[in-house]
């Protein structure tokens, strides 16, 4: 009989060390799953509650990142921006647009004619405030990031219109 609780007591802790791994990996991957993109890549999503992301952002980066809001033209931190390097986004650190890409429209948001890749940027059409536009959210954690309209330089043709509060940005080393 003594040997039927020992062989019982070791599989309630293999058991056990095993409900503790697979609960310490689920915590781990809270707020993450994967999405796979249209070349096929695999990219970590970030998932969060607006309470969540309320404790993360500013007051003002929340209401354009997660309340698709816009701020006023001609104000924002990155608008006549020149430095080199990445732009990212404010609320995940996807890389998202080269300071290569960075002109002046004259629209009084920063604006780039491409992403990094078209695998950084989801489009969605937005018919907010009576009007049609194309809205460009991070593909990453699904924040507002602006707009992008058709009427940008060659190569491309685009003009991303960026919020400067949906960016952050890491120069070149």
């Amino acid at each position: 009989m003594i040997f039927l609780v020992d062989k019982t007591e070791i599989i309630m802790k293999k058991l056990l060390t095993i409900l503790i791994g697979l609960t310490a990996t689920g915590l781990l991957l809270i707020g993450q799953t994967n999405e796979k993109s249209s070349k096929g890549f695999v990219m970590d999503k970030v998932v969060k509650s607006d309470k969540e992301w309320e404790t993360c952002l500013t007051p003002q980066e929340f209401q354009i990142l997660r309340e698709k809001g816009t701020e006023r033209a001609f104000t924002g931190e990155y608008y006549n921006h020149k430095e080199d390097g990445t732009y990212i986004c404010a609320g995940c650190e996807n890389e998202l647009f080269s300071s290569n890409t960075k002109y002046d429209s004259g629209s009084g948001w920063p604006a780039f004619f491409d992403a990094l890749d078209e695998t950084k940027v989801k489009i969605k059409r937005d018919l907010s405030y009576g009007m049609v536009r194309t809205e460009i959210i991070c593909a990453k954690c699904d924040s507002h990031l602006g707009h992008v309209f058709e009427d940008g330089p060659k190569p491309t043709g685009l003009r991303y219109c960026v919020n400067s509060l949906a960016l952050d940005f890491v120069p070149i080393k």
